[in-house]
């Protein structure tokens, strides 16, 4: 007749085991397997065990010689299970992966689970398996734009310095023009939303016009200064400069992108007669140095998008409103990355 092997704990794995077998946010049968070792080591039998935990008595006495090999960790995990041979093998994940990231279907773009599955004589749920494991998204693409212009450092580190370290009493606004925004009516009234349905809108519109929001935000307290124009030339940017000496403090810093307007004869010849405006330029192709891109974000997502106007004069008043209501209780946003980080970045890619 076989017998159990004997157990003897020591006061260090009895408190560990008790607290196993006590705590509630343990797995149930990391609990049970705790509950066997505590009682087998107060020199009960198997099938009294399996009596008590309501388990077979084989089991129990495979969990008693478990912890007996491999300790309390033992307890917290099953042995590894040999399973079925698996259907995809090394060479083949490894052809499906090279062929996923080098060739593409003639017909296509891009592959899918359906045509890369029938084009290698496997199945879809096999292509979906290998993909997932090696984190492939053939069906997704991410857009990108590198900035050539010659003198990015530069004007990176400008930019950040201003953001992260103004000068001493100096205002430093961020200026652009949100140009073509268009008062779209939809040719009939969506459907309001309700339990288990979306709000709708229908897919065309009939088209009132345009107008262009200039706005300067205030780095530092989130305020804004705005203004609607029907055209963004060089008259116009100098009527948006004035509403900002009027407002605006002595010391100004601006930063703004290099649109050619910024820089007519006509604003130089102004700015020249003013020396505390001080224009700083973002790079090229480098829209995102500029704090102001974020509140033209909002006030698309927010006021915009989704609405409906019927003339150019409803869409600037809902416009004037959204700067009013954003102006009364302002939010900054903060700028975080330094230069450093921002070129080691740009240095990967």
């Amino acid at each position: 007749m076989r017998i159990a092997p004997r157990l003897e704990l020591s006061a260090a794995v009895q408190r560990e085991l008790t607290a196993l077998a006590c705590r509630g946010r343990v797995e149930a049968r990391a609990q049970q397997r705790a509950k066997i070792v505590l009682l087998a080591a107060q020199g009960w039998q198997n099938k009294d065990i399996a009596a008590e935990v309501d388990l077979g008595r084989s089991q129990v006495a495979l969990w008693r010689q478990r912890f007996l090999d491999g300790g309390v960790e033992s307890l917290m995990h099953d042995a590894p299970r040999p399973g079925r041979t698996p259907s995809v093998t090394a060479e083949l994940e490894s052809s499906i992966v090279d062929k996923s990231l080098h060739d593409k279907p003639i017909a296509a773009t891009h592959w899918s689970t359906r045509t890369f599955a029938a084009q290698l004589g496997v199945g879809p749920t096999t292509i979906r398996r290998v993909w997932q494991s090696n984190g492939l998204k053939p069906h997704r693409q991410s857009s990108f734009k590198f900035s050539h212009d010659p003198r990015f450092e530069d004007k990176l580190l400008d930019a950040v310095g201003l953001y992260l370290n103004p000068r001493e009493r100096a205002l430093v606004l961020s200026y652009d023009e949100k140009i073509q925004i268009q008062a779209l009516n939809r040719t009939q009234s969506g459907l309001p939303m309700k339990k288990g349905r979306a709000g709708t809108v229908t897919h065309d519109y009939k088209r009132h016009g345009t107008t262009t929001l200039f706005a300067a935000l205030n780095t530092l307290d989130g305020t804004v200064i705005s203004m609607c124009q029907q055209q963004h030339r060089h008259e116009e940017w100098l009527s948006f400069l004035r509403l900002i000496q009027r407002r605006a403090p002595k010391h100004l810093q601006l930063m703004m992108d290099n649109y050619g307007t910024h820089t007519h004869p006509e604003v130089r010849a102004w700015l020249a007669r003013r020396p505390r405006f001080v224009m700083h330029f973002t790079a090229t192709s480098a829209s995102w140095l500029n704090m102001v891109e974020r509140f033209f974000r909002d006030v698309s997502e927010s006021r915009i998008r989704r609405d409906s106007f019927t003339s150019v004069l409803e869409l600037e008043l809902a416009i004037d409103l959204y700067v009013a209501h954003h102006n009364a209780n302002p939010k900054p946003f903060i700028w975080t990355k330094s230069a450093t980080d921002i070129l080691a970045k740009v240095t990967r890619a």
